[in-house]
C-alpha cells in the first residue's frame, strides 16, 4: 500500500511539474501559449500588458524592447496634433487614446479609439510621414512609446509585428466605416449609448471619467444635445451623470437603447482577435 500511495504521488509530482513547464515556457516559435500572461518587462523592469507586444514572438520582443521608452500622461493630455509629423507610435498598457478629426470651424469627431489590445500610429504601417488625427489621452494613458524610424527598422526583420500591426489597422477601418454610418443613421441618444457601452468594455469600470464637452467632441455633436441624450438615458435608469463622470448603473437598459452599431463592431474586435490568436 505504501509504495502504491509513494507511485501514484510521484506520478502527480511529475505532471504538476510538466504542467507548469507547459505554462512557463513559449512554443517553439516563441510566442506565447494560449492563455498564458506576459511576464515581459522592459529594460528598467516595467511590465509590459500591452497585447501585441506580449504576443509577439521573443526573437521579435527582443528587437522592440530596446527602442520602448516608458510614457505616462495627464487626462485629455494631447500625444499628436492633426497633420504635425509623426514620430512615435504608442502602445498602452492602459487608460485610452481618442483618435479625433476636426474639421475647418473647429468641430470634431471621434472616429477610433486605441487600449492596450492596439497602439495608435498606423501612418507609420503605410510609411507615411503625418498623422490627420489628435490623439487625446482619456482616461490618461500609461505605457510605452517607440520611435517610428525605430520601428520601421524593427519591422524589417519582426514579420509577426508587422502583421499583427497591419491587422488591427484593418480591424480600425472597419470600426470607422461603422461609426461613420452610425453618425449618419442613428439618433444622438443611440450614439451615446454606444459609445458609453464600448468605453465601458475599454475602461472595465461602471464609473467613465468623460465630461459633457469630451462626449460632444468624441460624438461630433453640441453639449446640449449630449446632455439631452444622457436625460434621456438617465431617465431609462441605465445612467447616472455628474459632473465629470457618467456611471452605467444598468447595462442591460444602456444596451437595449443603443443600436445595431455596438454589436457589429464588436463582431469586427472579436474577429480581428480569433484571426491574431
Amino acid at each position: 500500500m505504501r509504495c502504491r500511495k509513494g507511485r501514484i504521488r510521484r506520478r502527480v509530482t511529475s505532471q504538476e511539474e510538466a504542467i507548469d513547464k507547459l505554462k512557463n515556457k513559449s512554443n517553439s516559435t516563441g510566442k506565447r501559449l494560449p492563455g498564458q500572461k506576459s511576464k515581459r518587462t522592459d529594460s528598467r523592469g516595467r511590465r509590459i500588458e500591452n497585447l501585441i507586444l506580449s504576443e509577439i514572438p521573443d526573437p521579435e520582443y527582443n528587437l522592440v524592447r530596446p527602442h520602448l521608452e516608458f510614457v505616462e500622461t495627464q487626462d485629455y493630455e494631447n500625444l499628436h496634433e492633426p497633420g504635425e509629423r509623426l514620430d512615435y507610435a504608442y502602445f498602452p498598457n492602459r487608460g485610452m487614446i481618442s483618435l479625433v478629426i476636426e474639421i475647418s470651424d473647429s468641430r470634431t469627431l471621434e472616429v477610433g479609439v486605441i487600449t492596450k489590445k492596439g497602439f495608435a500610429g498606423e501612418a507609420l504601417t503605410a510609411d507615411e510621414n503625418t498623422c490627420p488625427y489628435r490623439m487625446t489621452c482619456q482616461p490618461a494613458v500609461e505605457g510605452f512609446q517607440v520611435e517610428v524610424e525605430a520601428l520601421r527598422k524593427v519591422l524589417r526583420s519582426a514579420p509577426d509585428l508587422r502583421l499583427r500591426l497591419n491587422r488591427y489597422v484593418h480591424f480600425q477601418s472597419l470600426r470607422t466605416a461603422q461609426i461613420a454610418a452610425c453618425n449618419r443613421f442613428h439618433e444622438i441618444e443611440q450614439r451615446l449609448a454606444r459609445w458609453l457601452l464600448m468605453s465601458q468594455d475599454r475602461v472595465g469600470s461602471p464609473t467613465l471619467p468623460f465630461t459633457h464637452e469630451f462626449l460632444a467632441a468624441a460624438l461630433g455633436t453640441g453639449r446640449a444635445s449630449v446632455s439631452v441624450a444622457a436625460g434621456i438615458l438617465q431617465k431609462a435608469g441605465a445612467i447616472q451623470y455628474r459632473r465629470g463622470a457618467v456611471k452605467v448603473t444598468n447595462r442591460q437598459q444602456l444596451e437595449d437603447a443603443t443600436c445595431e452599431c455596438y454589436g457589429t463592431i464588436k463582431q469586427f474586435e472579436a474577429a480581428s482577435e480569433r484571426e491574431g490568436s
